[in-house]
């Protein structure tokens, strides 16, 4: 279960890394590549594919970064009275915030397949690669954030994330 924690931290490290890359790429082919083959009357490089992955990495990115989000608890979050409440309610609290956070990870992992079966036969102009790929993020940061919330659920609120962090 620790392996599936911290894939997505790892994963989501390379996709930064490789957008990275690739953008420097297409800044670079832009504003240096092109000058040079135009002088130099060669052959334009062709980096329009730069755009659609970098489009693909960014859906990505969010999706996975949303989980991992979720799995911290680094979403805001505005204690107003629930400091107010008995433990037992607070406990209840936690369980449903987390349960509620789950069932919207298993409805965007839902139409996020919907979407991929919709869109699997279409291709994206520069690549020619799927859309289903773009829409799959959906499908695999759905499913992330509805696992991390459920094991969120089962274990208790401690003191770092506790609905009493505000104090009278």
């Amino acid at each position: 279960m620790r392996a599936l924690f911290l894939l997505p931290r790892i994963l989501l490290g390379g996709l930064v890394l490789f957008a990275i890359g690739v953008m420097l790429y297409g800044v670079f082919a832009r504003y240096v590549l092109l000058p040079l083959t135009d002088w130099l009357d060669w052959d334009q490089p062709n980096f329009f594919w730069v755009e659609e992955v970098g489009e693909t990495t960014l859906a990505w990115l969010t999706m996975i970064g949303a989980a991992i989000a979720v799995k911290e608890r680094s979403h805001f979050a505005l204690n107003l009275i629930t400091h107010r409440l008995s433990e037992r309610t607070r406990a209840g609290l936690h369980i449903a915030h987390n349960l509620i956070i789950a069932g919207f990870g298993g409805l965007i992992a839902w139409f996020g397949y919907k979407l991929v079966l919709l869109n699997i036969t279409l291709t994206s102009p520069a690549l020619e690669m799927s859309l289903g790929w773009l829409y799959a993020s959906t499908v695999v940061g759905g499913i992330l954030m509805a696992l991390f919330a459920l094991d969120a659920a089962r274990r208790p609120a401690g003191p770092e994330h506790s609905f009493a962090d505000v104090r009278e």
